[in-house]
């Protein structure tokens, strides 16, 4: 008997988890519509975000990666999902390996499966020039005083392909999360929306984090918050040049030479499960 539906992959990085599906060998119309039914948890598959495969437009790249949040939205990055990005193509046969070029609405990304598992996904150059961010701020400076609810609090902000902002917690298990992370997310100031991180500084190579996530809430795991975090430690000094960083879900290395330099994220990418939805 012929099996019919679309066919997706299960997979998640850290805990942050994801459908992928193969948009080359088949056809999926990526509206909001039926991103949101997908995502849902309890009349769909399930996940934060949807990942699609798909032909490159470019000259050089071999995939184009594109990342649509639960709510439907598309956007520009997710490190987690550039890592399983990676895994699903050499494990469905689309690519042989070990490095992949993908391109994404923010630009080039470059992936490298590494010899012993893990998956390293060079991130880009964190851009800090409010404009690229977008946030509404005269000129870049370290730090930004943020009115949220009628409180000031100190932030960075950065893009690692999307915009992040962050805050240095003393006990991130106490961090307000769940109240601030939706505030700051729809921050007028941000006119994209944000993801929102609040990090604890444990030393200057090791770093607690948790991240709401633009569209998604908080997760298990953001890398590309992951890199924002660092990037904006590394800017107030606060930071060496390698830094784990650990999530709710388990822990990623970053590393980052410093302005003008690529930053690269180095963690796991594991496949759940296969099968086909109606």
């Amino acid at each position: 008997m012929e099996h019919k539906g679309l066919r997706f992959t299960k997979m998640h990085g850290l805990g942050n988890d994801f459908v992928v599906i193969d948009a080359i060998n088949q056809h999926f119309d990526p509206t909001p519509e039926n991103v949101r039914r997908l995502a849902d948890r309890h009349r769909g598959i399930g996940c934060d975000q949807l990942l699609l495969v798909e032909p490159a437009e470019g000259g050089e790249a071999d995939f184009r990666y594109r990342i649509f949040n639960a709510d439907g939205g598309e956007v520009g990055q997710c490190g987690n999902g550039a890592r399983c990005f990676a895994r699903f193509v050499v494990d469905h046969g689309l690519a042989s390996g070990p490095e992949i070029r993908v391109e994404t609405i923010s630009g080039p990304m470059r992936l490298r499966l590494e010899p012993d598992g893990p998956v390293c996904v060079d991130m880009g150059v964190p851009r800090f020039e409010p404009a690229e961010i977008p946030f509404d701020a005269p000129a870049r400076t370290k730090s930004y005083a943020l009115e949220v609810g009628g409180e000031q609090y100190e932030i960075g902000a950065v893009s690692m392909g999307n915009p992040h902002a962050v805050l240095r917690v003393d006990d991130v298990d106490e961090a307000p999360v769940a109240r601030l992370g939706p505030l700051i997310e729809a921050h007028p100031r941000f006119p994209q929306r944000v993801n929102v991180g609040f990090m604890q500084i444990v030393s200057p190579r090791h770093v607690r984090l948790r991240v709401f996530e633009r569209g998604a809430g908080e997760t298990q795991a953001c890398g590309s918050g992951a890199c924002a975090a660092v990037a904006i430690g590394r800017d107030r000094g606060w930071l060496e040049e390698a830094v784990a960083v650990d999530l709710t879900g388990g822990g990623l290395m970053i590393r980052w030479e410093g302005e003008g330099k690529s930053l690269r994220m180095t963690g796991p990418a594991t496949t759940v499960y296969e099968g086909r939805v109606a």
